[in-house]
């Protein structure tokens, strides 16, 4: 079986005091000076995202229309451990409008979609939940 290319991120990064990341099509340009917190942001933004849209294509494909209002929350940590430095993460999902149960798996069904949960299972902890517009955390 062979895959489809469906899109190709290009970056540059530089380090130093100076330091950028810039994407090719111009759309990414952020300052990166030492250290790199931004690191863990970027992540979170592009976890985030990918998996906002796993949402989506969870929700097509269980014929669920989404409200307005979806929405990720990610928390990116970085650990030192003894002299090994690990992330673990966590996505807060809001979604507004949506029945809890039905949301749950939507929640748990992006995980399998999402190319980026694909990509870190196994190798980090990950805390889902599932959170009202008040902020109230619920596992999902």
């Amino acid at each position: 079986m062979s895959s489809k290319i469906l899109f190709t991120g290009k970056t540059h990064t530089t380090a130093g005091q100076n330091g950028i990341g810039r994407s090719a099509d111009g759309f990414l340009d952020i300052k990166l000076p030492q250290p790199h917190p931004a690191a863990e942001n970027l992540f979170g933004v592009a976890w985030s995202a990918c998996y906002m849209g796993a949402i989506e294509v969870a929700a097509s494909r269980k014929k669920i229309t989404l409200p307005p209002g979806l929405a990720v929350d990610a928390q990116i940590d970085l650990h030192l451990e003894g002299m090994e430095f690990f992330l673990t993460a966590r996505l807060d999902v809001i979604m507004p409008g949506v029945d809890r149960d039905v949301a749950t798996e939507l929640i748990r069904l992006a995980h399998t979609i999402c190319p980026y949960s694909k990509a870190t299972r196994g190798n980090i902890v990950v805390e889902t939940n599932l959170v009202d517009k008040a902020g109230a955390h619920g596992a999902a």
